[in-house]
């Protein structure tokens, strides 16, 4: 029964992030009719901007939920350390959890820097798009952002769920 529940719960979230990858496609096509508005009425330089700052937004995201996730792991596994946990494994869990915890605050940096451009560009593109445009260009930006998180949850979900399957497969006599 507990394979089946699982399998079933692995069913549903695969269903759920082929959801999330075509709302991802949907908003990569408004990204795209959005960048040509930009293009058209904004100056080159000011369309570079732009531009930087929709590649950053993804990677600057993904960065944060990438060390975010793994920071966890190795407090998961810090966590578990106990009196039969030998001295270097011990040492090696501090140093890698110290690690990810500067590279973590690094990448919170680099989001605060960039939540500053995104103001700067919000600036520069209410010199040209309408009210409507202006909305729509922020609604991308939230959206693109809150897919990007989604997926990333999904995907270590289904992670989770497909390691608690094989443990408990190979569990099974």
């Amino acid at each position: 029964e507990l394979v089946v529940g699982l399998q079933s719960r692995l069913q549903a979230l695969w269903e759920e992030r082929e959801l999330v990858l075509s709302e991802g496609r949907e908003c990569a096509r408004r990204g795209e009719e959005l960048e040509a508005v930009v293009r058209d009425l904004c100056k080159p330089n000011e369309f570079e901007r732009y531009m930087m700052f929709i590649g950053d937004l993804e990677k600057v995201v993904s960065l944060l939920l990438c060390l975010s996730s793994r920071l966890a792991r190795v407090q998961d596994a810090v966590s578990r350390v106990d009196g039969n946990t030998d001295a270097e494994e011990k040492q090696s869990l501090n140093e890698r959890h110290q690690l990810l915890s500067r590279q973590w605050e690094d990448a919170k940096d680099l989001k605060e820097n960039l939540d500053r451009r995104e103001h700067v560009v919000s600036g520069i593109l209410a010199k040209y798009l309408t009210e409507q445009q202006l909305q729509d260009y922020q609604h991308f930006v939230q959206v693109k952002t809150s897919l990007l998180i989604e997926q990333k949850d999904l995907e270590e979900q289904i992670k989770f769920f497909k390691e608690q399957l094989e443990n408990l497969e190979q569990s099974m006599p």
